[in-house]
């Protein structure tokens, strides 16, 4: 079963309290995701921990309900998210 992008970002918002999230459903076809995650928890963690952290949030999802999952993560210094 697919998730949809709201799921998604309550899922890593209520795994990562503060963060901000953003989801692209990249195809359309609600099983092939980018994700955008800016946190302060990422201080000092490196690109694997940062991810580790966001799959940790998903509870399991990732390989199942959530099919693909493109992520891109920073701290709120190096916000990916900036307007």
């Amino acid at each position: 079963m697919a998730m949809e992008a709201h799921e998604i970002e309550q899922l890593i918002k209520d795994g990562l309290p503060g963060a901000e999230v953003r989801i692209e459903d990249l195809r359309g076809d609600g099983d092939h995701y980018a994700a955008y995650v800016v946190s302060d928890a990422f201080e000092g963690k490196n690109r694997v921990q940062q991810h580790q952290m966001v799959y940790a949030a998903l509870k399991g999802k990732m390989g199942g309900d959530l099919h693909a999952l493109a992520l891109q993560t920073s701290t709120p210094d190096t916000s990916i998210l900036k307007d």
